[in-house]
């Protein structure tokens, strides 16, 4: 059955519907047909039968008086409803289902709309029971995911300084400038041991020596050039393998650009330090003399055959053995510079 309007009624009233309502069997005729029906037999709700009806009188009511004198009966309220030949008003039947058809959808309407908004109420209140706070903590239940439990400290955050810590100290500032390079500084601190090995190749040292009167042992006027820039200080060592021996001396100056201008006019060679095993060589002979420069320390090699021969470009054992020595001289300035910037890094302040 639809709500779009008004509907016949398919199907015969039963028994206890219908009563004190108006309109059945009001207008004969209209929408019905004759036959077994509403109003017709003996007698049903509101029509008189044979009997006499639901409150209507019998078979011997009429204008006139009753048998036994009785006064007429009160004029009929349904005129023309009498008889076998009536039929009920059809178009009332038509509005009173109409009437119930229209309660009906009032009140499916009415349940449709509560229901909804039982449904939103139910939405609504999962909604803010989802948001409330997890009160399992406070009945002893587990911490949620991703809080702190109250005897738990906060895992304290990162921080990161805004400011770049300083560059390592270099080394060879410490080798540079006399106001920095302040370590102690001895032939046997520079030159320790009593032998070196130098890429496989194994030397025997030999004497040592420390002294502030540069020129005193250099030969060929390298002595000039030393005091001329301000040499303050030079140290020897000796080493010898395989019949060459190399004598490395180290010579300190009051700067950088001094140490460098005495390697740029170097010239002669430092002398041969002899003895602990190391007999005379270099003299009167051809040797090979090499010079360099690192801060402000320049450093010389002499290296020559023990047995006096001399040096031609064909003994690659003399060149090998004054590159291992120059090489080693330089490694020891530059370690005195690290070892000095180190100290100073992890000092306070630094």
């Amino acid at each position: 059955m639809s709500f779009g309007g008004p509907q016949w009624p398919q199907e015969p009233q039963q028994q206890g519907q219908g009563q004190g309502q108006q309109g059945y069997g009001q207008q004969p005729g209209g929408h019905g047909q004759r036959g077994q029906g509403y109003g017709q037999g003996a007698g049903g709700y509101g029509y008189p039968g044979p009997q006499g009806g639901y409150g209507y009188p019998g078979p011997h009511s009429g204008p006139g008086p009753r048998s036994g004198g009785a006064p007429a009966p009160a004029p009929d309220p349904f005129p023309g409803a009498r008889g076998g030949g009536s039929t009920p008003d059809w178009s009332a039947l038509a509005d009173a289902s109409a009437s119930r058809n229209r309660r009906r959808r009032r009140l499916m309407i009415g349940g449709g709309v509560l229901a909804t908004l039982l449904v939103g109420a139910i939405v609504a209140t999962a909604v803010v029971a989802t948001g409330k706070k997890d009160d399992t903590a406070k009945n002893g239940g587990g911490t949620p995911t991703g809080a702190v439990s109250p005897t738990e400290a906060p895992s304290p955050e990162p921080t990161f300084s805004s400011v770049a810590p300083p560059p390592p100290p270099n080394p060879k500032d410490y080798i540079s400038d006399p106001k920095k390079d302040k370590a102690p500084l001895t032939a046997e601190g520079l030159f320790p041991g009593t032998k070196l090995t130098m890429s496989g190749r194994p030397y025997k040292k030999g004497a040592t020596s420390a002294t502030t009167n540069c020129a005193a042992v250099t030969q060929g006027g390298l002595g000039t050039v030393l005091k001329k820039n301000g040499c303050l200080r030079m140290l020897r060592a000796t080493y010898m393998r395989d019949g060459v021996a190399v004598t490395v001396g180290v010579a300190v100056f009051p700067s950088e650009a001094a140490a460098l201008k005495a390697k740029e006019q170097a010239v002669g060679g430092v002398a041969p330090l002899v003895g602990a095993g190391v007999g005379d060589f270099c003299r009167a002979t051809v040797c090979l003399r090499r010079s360099n420069a690192i801060g402000r320390y320049a450093y010389f090699t002499q290296a020559g055959f023990t047995d006096g021969k001399k040096v031609t470009t064909a003994d690659q054992g003399v060149f090998r053995s004054s590159d291992d020595l120059g090489s080693f001289a330089f490694n020891q300035i530059y370690a005195r510079g690290k070892s000095q910037a180190s100290a100073a890094a992890g000092a306070p302040g630094q």
